[in-house]
């Protein structure tokens, strides 16, 4: 069965300003009645494993699982401090995941640097991303590229990385509303290497995606994960994503 869950992103305005907390968020996850909760990093107070274990405790007591984290990373490029930075990055990631139970963390490509081909710029992020991999497995931790514009803008090409790189721990976070041409052909041909989903109500400035449809393509495929709420609408969010959770439960139960 999908689970529909939320990615703290949705509340990113009130997350910055301090307005709301993740255990505030983690509270609205579990009123508005969804599966689980996707807790991107960027606006965690500390990492300190105390308030991590804490975080972990509050989504156990609302029921609620970690279906993964996001973390920012740029590994399509021939910068060696970018490189390292986004190793880091990642690796930090890897490791909070690991303490909340946390099964994937979302990580970006980047774009293909000037003068590169794409198949020379594939070749350059597994290549950066190959130091990861073992880190990744010793914690069970699965890496999930987002399909997020730049060298993945494309479904053929984010299956050329993932084929390239040829590790179980590493495979796609498929976000529904990310491929701007070819929409739900480019979503068929990437579920098969999906272990987390984003859904978003609309292609931005394009067009509102059709669940329905989506429903279709995703049960074909075999995908039995998360719908993760990534909320960019106009309206604000407090009321929006209660909106959109009803309308997937609507079209998925």
């Amino acid at each position: 069965m999908i689970k529909i869950g939320c990615a703290a992103y949705s509340y990113r305005d009130y997350l910055k300003d301090r307005k709301m907390s993740y255990e505030d968020f983690i509270e609205e996850a579990h009123r508005i009645g969804l599966d689980g909760v996707e807790l991107t990093l960027y606006w965690l107070p500390t990492k300190e494993s105390s308030y991590l274990m804490k975080l972990k405790r509050t989504a156990l007591y609302h029921g609620l699982p970690i279906s993964g984290v996001g973390a920012a990373t740029n590994f399509c490029t021939t910068s060696k401090s970018e490189i390292e930075k986004s190793i880091e990055t990642a690796k930090e990631g890897i490791d909070i995941a690991y303490k909340l139970g946390a099964p994937c963390i979302r990580v970006f490509g980047g774009y293909v640097p000037e003068g590169y081909t794409v198949d020379e710029a594939v070749e350059l992020v597994a290549k950066n991303v190959e130091p990861l991999l073992s880190y990744a497995e010793d914690r069970g931790v699965v890496l999930a590229l987002e399909n997020h514009g730049g060298i993945t803008a494309r479904a053929d090409t984010v299956i050329k990385i993932v084929e390239k790189i040829n590790s179980p721990w590493f495979r796609v976070n498929l976000d529904l509303g990310n491929y701007r041409e070819d929409t739900y052909n480019e979503i068929a041909k990437t579920v098969p290497y999906a272990v987390h989903m984003h859904a978003k109500v609309s292609v931005p400035d394009k067009f509102k995606l059709d669940y329905n449809r989506i429903k279709e393509i995703i049960l074909s495929k075999g995908y039995n994960g998360f719908l993760s709420i990534e909320y960019e609408e106009k309206e604000e969010a407090i009321t929006g994503v209660p909106k959109f959770a009803k309308y997937l439960f609507n079209v998925f139960r």
